[in-house]
């Protein structure tokens, strides 16, 4: 095997496989980057057994081959070459050692055969559709904030994506709890997802999938069977296993008889929030919406810090409310409205809270009060 590859698009293409590789393995071979060099292509594979990228980038190929090197090492090296450099990697079969030439630079790393790397079951995916970049990024951007953490809740700690209805109209939907809030998102349903089986994509996917959409422009492909989901775009594709577990009635949260209608700038909101809630304790968070007429009095109080008041205009309809939540989880639905106003339907003191884009209908989020 023997290359010549400039460092930009090494780089770039090493950023995105050795991030799926855990800095920890007890598995000597998950640790490494699989290199498969033929025509004028580098392919770079790695996987943690559940997560696995393939990306290729164009290279001079003057001898065709395969090897393994670790990932991170790798990574580093290259990250650290000066910019523009010209890289030569070569494998030696001797001693089973690859080196990497760059200028007066000379590293050489230690391999483990190709044939160690778990094969990935890719296995039928009979159901697949195209998503625009810009919307795929949406939906993730939406929802993501309120996967769980929560390992023994498995089944939430990824976004519930499936085909649904809305007044007749057939949507592809994104949901994502943790138990304290809730996310909904919406886009029309692409072509080739009806029927699609309800999937659960994990946390770690869909971080890996996010920041690789940053550099994608066009659709991608995304490939679906009950337990694995495969995205396809520009050079590259990412396989995943789904969680194997049953999303909960996620309908039976989202509360239908709100009717006190509290319109606000978000701005207003998040930053009053924000100032708010620096007297909160770190335990509770809390901070108290007090509303009547078309005033929102927000505060705070810890017996360390102190207390907080803060006033501002809003529009509001119905009886005079007092309702607390966690602070934390207001100004993270805040973040997700792109829009000048905010509009929050609650019920009463005990109730979930409806939280919406005045001018977006795609996304909904439900918020659970706090006592204060």
């Amino acid at each position: 095997m023997k290359l010549t590859i400039e460092r930009a698009a090494l780089l770039k293409s090493l950023a995105h496989v050795q991030s799926v590789v855990e800095r920890r393995n007890t598995i000597p071979i998950l640790s490494n980057v699989l290199m498969e060099v033929s025509g004028g292509t580098l392919s770079l594979t790695a996987t943690d057994m559940d997560l696995t990228i393939v990306e290729e980038v164009a290279a001079e190929v003057s001898a065709e081959g395969a090897t393994t090197a670790p990932a991170h090492t790798l990574y580093d090296i290259v990250r650290k070459l000066p910019d523009g450099a010209q890289i030569g990697i070569s494998l030696s079969g001797d001693n089973g050692q690859m080196t990497l030439a760059a200028g007066r630079s000379t590293f050489t790393l230690t391999t483990l055969q190709r044939e160690d790397l778990p094969a990935a079951n890719q296995g039928d995916l009979p159901q697949a559709f195209p998503v625009p970049a810009t919307e795929l990024r949406n939906l993730i951007d939406r929802t993501r904030f309120a996967i769980s953490t929560e390992e023994t809740r498995y089944y939430l700690n990824g976004i519930y994506v499936h085909a649904a209805e809305n007044s007749g109209v057939p949507v592809l939907r994104a949901v994502a709890t943790d138990g304290h809030r809730l996310a909904r998102f919406e886009m029309p349903l692409p072509d080739g997802a009806k029927g699609m089986p309800g999937v659960i994509v994990p946390r770690k996917t869909v971080q890996e999938l996010r920041k690789l959409l940053d550099e994608a422009d066009e659709a991608v492909n995304i490939a679906i069977s009950e337990t694995r989901v495969r995205f396809s775009f520009n050079s590259t594709v990412l396989t995943s296993k789904l969680i194997d577990g049953t999303f909960p009635d996620y309908e039976r949260v989202i509360p239908s008889g709100n009717d006190k209608t509290m319109e606000v700038d978000r701005k207003s909101i998040r930053e009053a929030v924000d100032r708010v809630s620096t007297i909160s304790s770190e335990k509770s968070r809390s901070v108290k919406l007090a509303l009547s007429n078309s005033t929102l009095v927000l505060s705070a109080t810890s017996a360390e810090n102190g207390s907080a008041v803060e006033e501002i205009e809003v529009g509001f309809t119905g009886e005079p409310l007092e309702i607390g939540f966690n602070s934390r989880y207001l100004l993270d639905i805040a973040e997700q409205i792109e829009g000048g106003e905010a509009l929050f339907q609650f019920s009463d003191a005990a109730s979930p809270t409806i939280v919406r884009d005045a001018s977006d209908e795609s996304a909904l989020y439900v918020l659970m009060p706090m006592r204060v």
